[in-house]
């Protein structure tokens, strides 16, 4: 009895998710606990050996899963790749959007350049296939849309930049599509980690003593790792979650607190 109750609220069985950023890291993790809870799992990144083995792990697990190869920074690859996206296990049910570029140099020498790359992946494609895929889920009255924002949205430190603005914009993009959506069925959410482990963050975890810092800095006491973010995305895109919208949940250790 208790394993029907836990499958009617948790379950994934029969949803399709898209996850971008879903090779590695946070997006990797969060795929893979998608599809063990039953999602069928379409991977949207630009690195074809990566994804590659990322899903020929899923399917070693047993999930269903495929990838397309998309630069996500170009519009009309994008779009070209959420099409094919949609074609291979049908229209998602759950968006995650993971993928990010972090260029931070210190605002003065931050060119136009850097900007435009910036918002271009870690805003604009968001937004796109916000557009190309949440009027979908509310007219079938059923949809999840997550975003992963990150600290740097709500406080700067180690040179924000870019990055800050366009994790900040996010968030606020979580809450429109809340408002136009969740009316239908459709969820809008942002997770925000703390300093995790993963390649996007490699350069800072070549100074331990910043390392030792970070860590130091959370409630916890350590830094956070791609795992610790399975049960928060299970959690949101399942039906347990229908009445949680337009929020900003930190997976952060207590850094946020601390």
């Amino acid at each position: 009895m208790s394993n029907d109750y836990l499958s009617g609220l948790f379950s994934l069985d029969g949803t399709t998710a898209l996850v971008t950023g879903g090779a590695t890291g946070i997006g990797r993790a969060i795929a893979e606990a998608l599809a063990r809870a039953g999602a069928s799992v379409v991977l949207v990144a630009r690195r074809e050996a990566e994804l590659d083995k990322a899903v020929a792990e899923l399917r070693g697990l047993g999930c269903r899963a495929a990838r397309v190869s998309a630069d996500l920074a170009d519009r009309d690859t994008l779009k070209r790749a959420a099409d094919e996206a949609a074609a291979v296990f049908g229209e998602p049910d759950i968006l995650v959007n993971n993928a990010a570029v972090n260029l931070r140099p210190p605002l003065g020498e931050l060119g136009e350049d850097v900007w435009d790359a910036t918002m271009a992946v870690n805003l604009d494609a968001p937004f796109l296939l916000g557009q190309r895929f949440g009027p979908g889920m509310a007219e079938r009255g059923f949809g999840r849309i997550l975003h992963i924002s990150s600290q740097q949205a709500f406080r700067a430190f180690v040179s924000s930049g870019a990055y800050g603005v366009s994790k900040a914009g996010l968030t606020a993009l979580a809450r429109s599509q809340a408002e136009a959506w969740s009316p239908h069925g459709v969820t809008c959410n942002t997770l925000v980690p703390g300093f995790v482990l993963t390649e996007l963050n490699r350069r800072l975890q070549e100074d331990p003593e910043r390392i030792a810092q970070l860590a130091a800095a959370t409630t916890i006491g350590r830094n956070g790792l791609p795992e610790d973010f399975a049960g928060a995305a299970v959690f949101l895109a399942s039906r347990a979650a229908g009445y949680i919208t337009g929020q900003t949940l930190f997976v952060d250790g207590g850094m946020a607190a601390h």
